[in-house]
């Protein structure tokens, strides 16, 4: 799946959505309904004045603030205003269904098929428990007691029941079967949730869930972003562009063996690094950090080199009494220091 990204023309239906959502993940934006809104002003308009206004302040890697996306959006508002008829609004609620997935669905129609079938074997086994009694009743109140006909009663009422429930038995064993395979389709669609589908690894949600069940220490994060990476997508294309993702993921990767690499986002990398000394950290991403660099990346269309693809990298040491919010958040201010040395370099933490 293509990154969707300013300027490849405008996304509709369930992919302006997708393209909102990863809009809001890559600059680090909450989404809220302002934030959702002011993200489909931009995509929605690829062409118009404010997506060029983005484009331009997020140009070389850099993340809108949070006070820009307000000024900004309070030119769109000022601009709706002097538009005749209504201001232009999200159409969240048309790209969005509001029935549930089928996954969800699914759930809910086996749990009601085991409620309805568990219901059914307790009316089943009170009828029989009843019949039973009103047997035992009959042969209590009766002097003379006709065995035989009175077996026959028996066995015709316990045949009946065991019929029932045999029939209740091949429900719940279908049941069963169906609530497994809808549990191996749900824990693959969860990994699928914490992967990411362009360069397979894992994505910002399984980083931070990794980084959250770490034990112990010391630990190590570091954020790793592409520099001038819109230029490669505007030069070459988009398809371009994320094949050379794939290539820096799988580069890191390898330089990494042992530590987790992750997607953070859209051109950011994160690795997590553990079971070294921060020296030995710094040294072995600044060892893959140079490994991406030294890479050659040739159009295989053209045979043509694509050159000067670097990564621009901050790293930090976990601090025990913060959270992994601020863990990262220190991080990407050293990296944004790289960026504002001359990219193509990491900043470390001074010692």
């Amino acid at each position: 799946m293509y990154l969707e990204r300013i300027g490849s023309g405008t996304p509709v239906g369930n992919g302006l959505v997708r393209a909102i959502m990863a809009f809001l993940e890559n600059q680090r934006l909450e989404p809220t309904p302002v934030n959702y809104t002011f993200a489909y002003h931009v995509l929605s308009d690829p062409a118009g004045d404010l997506a060029r206004e983005v484009a331009r302040r997020t140009d070389g890697g850099v993340r809108l603030s949070g006070s820009e996306v307000a000024e900004l959006g309070n030119a769109i508002e000022a601009a709706a205003l002097g538009h005749v008829g209504p201001a232009p609004t999200c159409p969240a609620a048309a790209t969005v269904p509001d029935e549930p997935g089928p996954r969800v669905a699914e759930t809910q129609r086996l749990v009601a098929g085991f409620e309805s079938t568990v219901t059914a074997m307790q009316d089943e086994t009170r009828d029989f428990g009843r019949d039973l009694a009103a047997s035992a009743d009959a042969l209590r109140a009766v002097p003379c007691i006709d065995i035989v006909t009175t077996i026959a009663d028996l066995a015709k009422i316990t045949a009946t029941m065991r019929a029932r429930v045999e029939i209740a038995e091949s429900r719940l064993a279908q049941a069963k079967r169906e609530a497994s395979e809808l549990r191996e389709e749900l824990a693959a669609a969860h990994e699928d949730a914490r992967r990411d589908p362009l360069t397979e690894l894992p994505n910002r949600r399984a980083f931070e869930a990794a980084l959250a069940g770490k034990t112990g220490g010391p630990f190590h994060v570091a954020l790793c972003d592409v520099d001038h990476f819109k230029s490669i997508n505007d030069q070459y294309g988009h398809p371009v562009g994320d094949r050379v993702l794939k290539a820096i993921a799988a580069t890191l990767t390898r330089e990494c063996a042992g530590q987790l690499v992750a997607r953070y986002g859209g051109e950011e990398f994160a690795v997590l690094l553990d079971g070294i000394d921060p020296m030995a950290a710094g040294a072995l991403l600044e060892r893959a950090r140079r490994a991406v660099g030294a890479r050659r990346y040739r159009l295989r269309e053209s045979d043509t080199v694509i050159d000067g693809i670097t990564l621009s990298a901050g790293l930090v040491t976990l601090r025990s009494d913060e959270t992994i919010v601020e863990g990262v958040a220190r991080a990407d201010h050293l990296l944004y220091a790289a960026k504002r040395g001359g990219r193509n370099r990491m900043v470390g933490e001074m010692r």
